[in-house]
């Protein structure tokens, strides 16, 4: 059994979690003999491409790098608690369908226990906090002894919800990025971990969104610093007095 350290930081005013979605039953039909073997419930994969991928946030059996193909990843859904706030909403991605493209993360397996738990908790996370709906997809394991595709759960902001952003430049992503930040950190932060992903983890893939706004995000730190040095240089000038 695994577990991931590092769990969200709680925030004042966070809503009580709706109930969980409903899982299959391991009980024996009605009718069967009691005493007769229970069959456990399958394994549960969740596949993540944000945040997941480094901060699961829940107890887990194993993990697999890999892919899913028809989306694209893309920093369009806004983000006012984790990664930004009402006066200033963060930048997440979601995924948008795309025929030929894939996008690369991380699939965790869940079993018994931890299927009820790691579903109530991604439910608080990513429906009510962030706005997700939930999908069914096919993940591809990054293994080249892999066999099939694994059939896995996967979260998805659609237009629909009233948080997300939709398109926009690289440089302007990027200067929303700069300066939004949440109870879960800085979406600086959250940002340069996903690109350290992928430059780490996945680097015969390609992701031209996420390191054009990774390089655009750069360009701008050095002008921001630098304004705000000369901001600093020139209130601690003694004024001269006129006449």
């Amino acid at each position: 059994m695994k577990r991931d350290p590092q769990r969200p930081e709680e925030c004042p005013g966070r809503p009580e979690p709706p109930p969980s979605p409903p899982l299959p039953s391991s009980s024996s039909p009605a009718g069967e003999a009691e005493g007769a073997e229970v069959k456990p419930a399958p394994p549960v994969w969740i596949f993540g491409y944000g945040s997941l991928v480094w901060r699961p946030g829940f107890e887990f059996t194993s993990r697999k790098v890999g892919f899913i193909r028809g989306y694209s990843r893309r920093f369009w859904q806004g983000d006012t608690f984790h990664r930004g706030s009402e006066r200033t909403p963060g930048r997440v991605v979601t995924l948008l369908e795309d025929c030929g493209a894939c996008t690369w993360g991380v699939a965790y397996e869940v079993r018994g226990e931890q299927i009820a738990a790691s579903l109530q908790y991604l439910n608080m996370r990513e429906a009510v906090l962030g706005g997700y709906d939930t999908k069914l997809v096919k993940f591809h394991p990054q293994e080249k002894d892999a066999e099939e595709p694994i059939q896995a759960l996967v979260y998805i902001a659609t237009p629909q919800n009233p948080s997300y952003l939709g398109p926009a430049s690289e440089e302007d992503i990027a200067a929303q990025i700069i300066v939004s930040s949440g109870c879960a950190g800085h979406n600086i932060e959250y940002l340069l971990r996903l690109a350290d992903f992928m430059r780490y983890f996945c680097p015969q893939a390609e992701d031209k969104h996420l390191f054009s706004i990774e390089e655009a995000l750069i360009s701008i730190l050095p002008c921001l610093y630098y304004t705000e040095e000369s901001l600093e240089e020139t209130a601690s000038v003694p004024q001269k007095s006129k006449g």
